[in-house]
């Protein structure tokens, strides 16, 4: 059972690691809390960074967003989020309110998604937070399913006021409980309850209906994907393949709505149906899976593995590290932008240390045709759109004209990245390539700015283009697990 063992203290350390993830942590201070060997947490360690679950700055341990797959496991497996959102989030802009869905988890209940609404006195809970199920909303309709509703009259904060009703399954089976959340700035508790009640109800009645409509189970992954694949690898003595293997089991169970069978585990994973059957059982001896017959799905406890603190980044916090990395690699100043109507708005940005360097700031807002960074994110506008941008010179080499634009952009499309010399600016010469969510849209784009006197339009293009395409691909890589893109 040496291998149950090793998965067992691997998720020893994520705990420890994720319980106060705000904190910088060392692996001296994870020999504390966990009461493990040095050497067993750096063997731990080692192998959560070579997965990319973590990632080390200095001493420091940090959460890294692929973490949030295994958090992801549980949503993807339970398929609430997929059949519920478009409803929850309907209603919130329909009541001008706050929105969330709460699962049970033991004593408690956990959020798996909400729908906020942007004032100075906010409403937030993060997808994945826990908080006593008798003392919320949310929780007390789920402990009580038979009453019509449940009020949170104050009871988690001062001011802040809920009605949360349970939504059932097929099976009548109070599964979720969906609440509308505000402050009594203002409501009352039983105001609240008068303006969102008729139109929640009429939602968890549309919630019931949607889960009951509910396509068939879809069938198990055949093979395993070349994430899960990778587990099998051994990188070095440290790494422990034990652990990589029991997080991919982990994996694989979200990957298909209702959880997998050991014999479907073992095919999605290609590990061997013994060591499926290990982690299974250590999974569902911490709490972390459950058995439904012959399969077997991940529980809500898997949030707690730092899929909170993940989910609340910015889309600038996400691909920050990446930047630094960037800029430490080619010794140039690093930028991510968004495209903002006809503009870039720069979100994330990394100075090089030198006398002369470009002068930008995060929320700086520049035209974006003469940009490297605009080019690329000008690339999926419609042609209208595109052809009623009317540019004007900023320098002698800026591109003028609508049609010149338009070919400049699609020949960036057509190569995958945008490279502007002097263009903005005398002197400043940059090149960006797109940085893609999860649906393969262009999200932002990422560039490396620098002196005209210090590198060549050939120089970029050797030097830099393959570190810039490889720091995009790992920001979309983290991207993926989160919904900071969107």
């Amino acid at each position: 059972m040496e291998a149950a063992g090793t998965l067992e203290r691997g998720l020893t350390v994520l705990r420890a690691l994720t319980a106060d993830p705000g904190r910088r942590t060392r692996a001296t201070d994870l020999v504390r809390a966990t009461g493990l060997a040095r050497s067993t947490v750096d063997r731990v360690l080692g192998t959560l960074v070579h997965l990319g679950h973590l990632r080390v700055e200095g001493r420091d341990v940090l959460l890294a967003p692929r973490l949030m797959e295994l958090g992801e496991a549980y949503l993807a497996s339970g398929g609430l989020r997929d059949a519920l959102d478009p409803l929850a989030e309907r209603l919130a802009e329909e009541l001008d309110e706050s929105v969330s869905l709460a699962v049970r988890d033991g004593d408690g209940v956990r959020f798996i998604d909400q729908f906020t609404r942007r004032r100075t006195m906010s409403i937030t809970f993060r997808v994945g937070d826990l908080l006593p199920a008798d003392r919320c909303a949310a929780g007390l309709a789920l402990l009580d399913p038979a009453a019509p509703y449940a009020e949170d009259d104050q009871f988690v904060e001062p001011g802040l006021v809920a009605v949360a009703v349970p939504v059932r399954d097929e099976g009548g089976r109070a599964v979720c409980a969906v609440s509308v959340v505000s402050h009594t700035s203002r409501h009352t508790a039983a105001g609240l309850r008068d303006h969102c009640l008729p139109r929640l109800r009429e939602t968890v009645r549309e919630m019931e209906a949607a889960l009951a409509g509910r396509a068939a189970r879809p069938d198990p992954p055949a093979s395993a994907p070349d994430r899960l694949r990778a587990a099998k690898r051994e990188p070095g003595t440290g790494y422990l393949q034990s652990l990589a293997r029991g997080l991919a089991v982990l994996v694989a169970l979200g990957s298909t709505r209702g959880g997998l069978s050991l014999a479907d585990c073992a095919r999605a994973t290609g590990l061997p149906r013994a060591s499926v059957r290990r982690a299974v059982q250590t999974l569902v001896r911490l709490g972390y899976a459950s058995a439904d017959g012959t399969r077997f799905a991940p529980l809500p406890r898997v949030l707690e593995l730092g899929y909170a603190h993940l989910s609340g980044r910015t889309f600038g916090e996400i691909v920050q590290p990446h930047l630094v990395d960037l800029v430490a690699r080619v010794r140039e100043s690093a930028s991510v932008a968004v495209l903002s109507g006809d503009d870039v708005v720069y979100v994330a940005r990394v100075p090089t240390v030198s006398i002369m360097s470009v002068d930008i700031s995060v929320g700086t807002r520049l035209p974006a045709y003469p940009t490297s960074l605009g080019r690329v994110l000008l690339a999926e506008l419609p042609e209208e759109r595109l052809a009623a941008i009317v540019p004007r010179r900023l320098s002698r080499h800026t591109v003028t004209s609508a049609a010149e634009l338009a070919t400049a952009v699609r020949q960036a499309a057509v190569d995958g990245y945008a490279l502007v010399d002097q263009e903005l600016e005398e002197g400043v010469r940059s090149i960006a390539v797109p940085v893609r969510d999860r649906t393969g849209r262009i999200a932002a784009a990422v560039n490396v700015a620098t002196h005209a006197s210090r590198a060549t339009p050939a120089d970029l293009l050797r030097d830099v283009l393959p570190a810039l395409t490889e720091a995009a691909a790992r920001m979309e890589a983290d991207l993926a697990y989160t919904r900071a893109a969107g």
